[in-house]
């Protein structure tokens, strides 16, 4: 009789915890027509805005919506088809129609006793995460775009200093910003000046010469001043041909040259 008592109160301790977590909690049963949700804690029901009796026996696509990845539920659906562990971030819509960021993990749970498979789902609502996130990629972007600023030189030539420590993901953002500014200054010479780094890898030597095509797509013409030794050397030794765009040792020495040939 203590035994059973101390096994009932665990359980009733066990049932109490899951139901007072911040995060969701279902169980779904794929033995079932369209795997239903057969449990949900009181965290789902806060996370979602609905009701237990409005979430047992439907299936989780009822939080999907227009702006939900299809890409990742049809990831969600081979892994449960699978009996596969995932665990994905979807944007998910709640009872009101507003959406939220679903961070979801499910696994697969094989019950003897049942001789069947369940899935435990876990959601957690990771709305804020994504927002500060979004925001920081937002201030890094117009930090970078500030950082390195195409100053226009002439009506028709413009100088991009690049300074400091450079690596491939940074310049990337800076190419993004200067196709759309030389496409919108309409200028025919773009001299990017590289005495002022500090500290580059490989990724910025070919992010330069991916510049230069595109902007050759635009009409503009890349040459660097300011080379370095060392910039030029780890050039050669990717197979990467300096000769490929006009160098000069300073910007004055670009501009005296191509003032003298305009």
């Amino acid at each position: 009789m203590k035994e059973w008592m101390e096994e009932h109160i665990v359980k009733r301790l066990l049932e109490d915890a899951i139901n007072h977590t911040r995060v969701g909690v279902t169980i779904t049963d794929p033995d079932q027509s369209d795997n239903p949700i057969i449990y949900a804690n009181k965290g789902f029901e806060s996370i979602t805005g609905y009701r237990n009796d409005e979430i047992i026996g439907r299936n989780c696509r009822f939080l999907q919506g227009e702006q939900t990845d299809q890409a990742r539920i049809a990831q969600l659906k081979h892994a449960i088809a699978n009996k596969e562990s995932v665990s994905i971030t979807l944007k998910n819509y709640k009872k009101d129609g507003e959406t939220f960021w679903n961070e979801l993990h499910i696994d697969p749970v094989y019950v003897e006793e049942e001789s069947k498979h369940f899935f435990i789902g876990i959601q957690r609502d990771v709305t804020d995460k994504k927002r500060a996130e979004e925001d920081l990629t937002k201030s890094l972007n117009e930090i970078t775009a500030l950082s390195t600023p195409i100053v226009p030189l002439t009506d028709e030539i413009s100088v991009l200093p690049l300074i400091g420590n450079m690596d491939g993901e940074r310049l990337a953002i800076i190419s993004d910003n200067i196709a759309e500014k030389m496409a919108s200054l309409k200028h025919r010479k773009l001299i990017v000046e590289l005495s002022g780094l500090i500290d580059f890898d490989e990724e910025v030597i070919h992010g330069i010469y991916r510049l230069h095509h595109l902007l050759q797509l635009l009409g503009t013409e890349l040459m660097i001043a300011g080379i370095s030794a060392d910039f030029a050397s780890k050039a050669a030794r990717m197979g990467i041909l300096v000769d490929d765009i006009k160098s000069y040792a300073t910007v004055k020495d670009a501009l005296r040259n191509l003032q003298t040939s305009l």
